[in-house]
């Protein structure tokens, strides 16, 4: 959820794009598993010549966890990023709120087959929308043809683009008053019969968690998943504006360019994201997240399966999306790697964190800059290797 409101994995679609940005290009990385990383690093400093103010990464595999940081994470007084910086995770924040539908669903409290109307009576109406159509399975895997709240133009005016942005940045919009947005447009196609990415559909996931549970889904996601786990950069901050140290400053064109001025847009009302978006992590916990979630310590075997069921997202591409997931095929040197996992775009913020389906092989990184993205390189970097593996 980005000025452009990213809808596919940019490991997939990303395109490198020139944009100028007075920023040093340094780098620094551990001396722990550095071995073998060093297409990655390079991958890394390019963003910062693409125009990234910063990066920050960290990856790990069979020889150990291995971090790296670029360019700086303040533009004003060139400190450079940590790679233990905090950061906002954007959509990312979609696989935490997929995992607690389905361990809902694991303990008999709900079924993926349950219509929207069932949980959310008469939420789900107006201009073609019909709740009693869509089942949860089609919110989670974005079949369900409901409106994008985040492309109403008048929401994109108000909030992406610059005179919108600083004044409405700490705007208080209820699950309710976005969910109207949606609502007053007509659905995108019949349930079912396509594949178009709605933050909508997470918004009313979330609230379908509250419902059914009967408290906050950011609470949820806390006792489930957070807590368990031992993610200690991880929250879901609700209306909160500040990011928690330690963390960078965050960049943003606030236009439909990627020239101009740039502008600090690190603090914000991440509430207009919700379930579909608001989240804040670092890269140790989403690689500890992803691998937990791919071998099995979060889902029982069958809740697994569906959540790695995946459905094509357009003609002609590989890989899908499943259920707050996505399958994301890589080529290498002829032969096929598969690594799962989720993006996500905000104001100021681009993040990815991938993972091989055994767990073993881990990547998550934060951009704090939203107008300039070579993750295609990154990731083909790390696990294809280069001429370094």
């Amino acid at each position: 959820m980005n000025a452009g409101i990213r809808t596919t994995l940019v490991a997939a679609t990303a395109v490198a794009l020139s944009a100028a940005l007075a920023a040093p290009a340094l780098a620094t990385a551990s001396a722990r598993g550095a071995e073998g990383h060093g297409a990655t690093q390079r991958a890394v400093e390019a963003a910062v010549k693409l125009g990234v103010p910063g990066v920050t990464l960290t990856a790990k595999d069979a020889h150990g966890t291995w971090s790296t940081t670029a360019g700086v994470g303040n533009l004003r007084t060139g400190k450079p990023r940590s790679a233990d910086d905090r950061y906002r995770v954007g959509s990312i924040t979609k696989t935490f709120v997929s995992t607690v539908l389905l361990q809902l669903e694991a303990e008999g409290r709900l079924s993926l087959d349950d219509t929207v109307e069932k949980w959310l009576p008469g939420a789900v109406r107006g201009h073609g929308h019909d709740g009693r159509a869509i089942t949860l399975r089609r919110l989670l895997n974005h079949t369900s043809g409901i409106f994008n709240y985040t492309a109403d133009d008048e929401f994109g005016r108000t909030y992406f683009l610059k005179d919108g942005f600083f004044k409405h940045r700490y705007d208080r919009k209820s699950p309710a008053d976005l969910l109207a947005i949606a609502m007053s447009h007509k659905p995108d196609f019949a349930p079912g019969t396509s594949w178009k990415y709605s933050n909508t559909n997470y918004l009313l996931a979330a609230m379908v968690i509250e419902k059914a549970t009967g408290r906050p889904y950011g609470e949820e996601i806390r006792d489930r998943i957070i807590g368990p786990l031992h993610l200690t950069g991880t929250s879901v901050p609700g209306t909160r504006v500040t990011v928690p140290q330690p963390s960078s400053r965050a960049y943003s064109k606030l236009a439909e360019s990627t020239t101009g001025p740039t502008y600090d847009v690190t603090t914000l009302n991440p509430a207009i994201a919700y379930g579909s978006g608001e989240m804040i992590s670092d890269s140790a916990d989403l690689i500890r997240f992803y691998s937990a979630l791919l071998t099995g310590r979060l889902l029982p075997p069958h809740q697994l399966k569906e959540m790695k069921t995946t459905v094509r997202q357009s003609a002609g591409t590989k890989g899908g999306y499943g259920l707050g997931i996505a399958d994301v095929p890589l080529s290498c040197n002829g032969r096929e790697v598969h690594v799962w996992g989720h993006d996500g775009g905000i104001h100021g913020s681009l993040s990815l964190a991938l993972t091989t389906a055994d767990g073993r092989h881990s990547l998550a990184y934060n951009f704090n800059g939203d107008w300039a993205d070579n993750s295609k390189d990154v990731v083909e970097a790390e696990f294809c290797g280069g001429q370094d593996r």
